[in-house]
């Protein structure tokens, strides 16, 4: 059976964020499910609250399950959130897990100081699109550059998602992930706090560092990500 992929963006942005990977992995021969989370993409206006968040990533990993084994993808918040997810006592049908830019627990100074930052430049009367744009114009490639807004910015929902993350135990979650793990970091990623801290705790877990990357490894560097995904595919591949 070929292998499903599901894909869970970050916090702002949306599934438009994965284009790169998407048309990777259709080229590929590989299904591909990019969720939008709630309050975000085509889901602006809507509450954004963690059930409704896991039950979004469920939905498509259960609807994917049933055509073949699934490699769950996370970034950011998605990442933090898929965590908890692989991780429930309950398990899910995920057959490998790729965990990008969130090795990271999101509580205490770490987590008030983004908190901060994303309200102070939400104040700005364009909401913060000059700082953003000038950082994606410096940072990625042209081919990617437009894939973060491209589904809008969840601007409204954002400090809400934000403070929700301090719930999650992401420590125990990682404890109960038996399936394949990798967790890919940019060099300049300021979420690597935990990284040493997530791979002590995940069972046979690897770590790919991307060099001279920023948080937003999957488009600053598409192909050496998607690479890792074809790594993730044919280990599920080879087991299956």
């Amino acid at each position: 059976m070929t292998v499903q992929v599901v894909l869970v963006h970050g916090i702002r942005t949306s599934a438009s964020m994965w284009r790169a990977q998407v048309e990777h992995l259709r080229g590929r021969g590989n299904p591909v499910t990019a969720v939008d989370l709630p309050g975000h993409g085509t889901r602006r206006g809507e509450t954004f609250t963690l059930d409704e968040a896991f039950a979004t990533i469920d939905r498509a990993v259960r609807e994917a399950a049933l055509r073949g084994p699934v490699l769950l993808v996370g970034h950011s918040m998605g990442g933090l959130l898929s965590i908890e997810y692989v991780g429930s006592e309950e398990k899910p049908p995920v057959a490998a897990f790729v965990a990008a830019s969130c090795t990271s627990i999101p509580r205490g100074v770490g987590l008030a100081a983004y908190r901060f930052f994303a309200r102070r430049l939400d104040a700005f009367p364009d909401r913060g699109m000059r700082v953003t744009n000038y950082v994606l114009e410096r940072t990625l490639p042209p081919e990617t550059r437009e894939d973060f807004g491209a589904g809008g910015y969840a601007f409204d929902v954002q400090d809400t998602a934000l403070r929700s993350l301090s719930v999650l135990d992401l420590l125990a979650a990682l404890r109960r992930i038996d399936v394949p793990l990798w967790f890919v970091n940019g060099q300049w990623d300021q979420l690597r706090v935990n990284e040493k801290l997530f791979l002590s705790v995940a069972r046979d877990a690897e770590l790919i560092v991307v060099p001279r990357t920023t948080h937003l490894v999957t488009a600053m560097r598409p192909r050496v990500f998607n690479a890792v995904l074809d790594v993730a595919l044919t280990t599920v591949e080879a087991s299956t």
